[in-house]
């Protein structure tokens, strides 16, 4: 191949990829089914029929479609990616989600955590890492997805404050966290197999099952001594005070963390 047409090729797949940029920078401002057309008209097609996640990092269709995921990497920040379910899933308020039968997502997503850990080029230690789901009141995006990315170190300090306090029951935290008060719950072992955040939030805070939608949800890694767990954290969305319920506010999308 001359060298002119090695040029040609690269331009157009800059192109290519500025093109891409644009939409998703255009998806989270203006169109709020654009996740949605980016994992079900061109993920999973790319997937189904050449093997390709493209432009997603992965997708995963071992349990079918309507149950599968794919992960994306998110605009902002080096290390951000977000799990989006192949299948319809509005958000957080979708009963769904509390089915007996639900998909744990949260655990798929902590599993994902490596495509965040290969983006910073180390693997980060579990109280440094973070899945969060917003409200409907606090998200742009009418397919779910979570965000996967670094905790602010904020956030953890406060936490490793706190771990005294956090126990088998929702608990709200002796301090805000971003200015707003989260509630907070531990959760033994290295995976969340066997628990599913939407369904200790539906079942432990009173009202909260059919009110789902009003409520974000934060896990943190944590490791307790020499057991490893999560903090599972949830708010409720307030507009009268300007709380949007969006509890990617306890994230950092620059993962200073990862620079310590």
């Amino acid at each position: 191949m001359g060298k002119k047409s090695a040029v040609r090729r690269i331009g157009a797949a800059s192109v290519i990829a500025a093109g891409l940029l644009l939409y998703l920078l255009a998806a989270h401002s203006a169109n709020p089914n654009a996740l949605w057309q980016i994992v079900h008209g061109r993920c999973v097609p790319d997937q189904q029929q050449h093997g390709d996640p493209k432009p997603c990092a992965e997708v995963d269709l071992t349990r079918g479609v309507s149950r599968g995921f794919a992960i994306l990497k998110d605009i902002r920040g080096a290390s951000q990616f977000l799990l989006i379910p192949t299948g319809s899933v509005e958000g957080i308020e979708s009963p769904s989600l509390l089915a007996p039968d639900a998909v744990n997502y949260f655990d798929d997503a902590w599993t994902a955590r490596s495509f965040t850990e290969k983006a910073l080029g180390r693997t980060m230690p579990r109280d440094m890492l973070s899945l969060a789901i917003n409200s409907q009141f606090g998200r742009t995006q009418d397919q779910f997805h979570i965000h996967i990315d670094c905790i602010s170190a904020d956030v953890r300090d406060a936490l490793h404050g706190e771990a005294d306090h956090i126990g088998d029951g929702w608990t709200p935290l002796t301090r805000p966290l971003v200015g707003h008060r989260y509630r907070a719950l531990r959760v033994m072992g290295a995976t969340l197999d066997g628990n599913d955040p939407f369904k200790l939030l539906a079942q432990g805070i009173p009202g909260a099952r059919a009110d789902m939608g009003r409520y974000t949800v934060v896990v943190a890694g944590m490791q307790f001594g020499d057991r490893p767990g999560f903090v599972i954290l949830a708010d409720s969305a307030d507009l009268a005070r300007g709380n949007r319920g969006s509890g990617e506010e306890l994230q950092d999308h620059s993962c200073a963390l990862a620079r310590e």
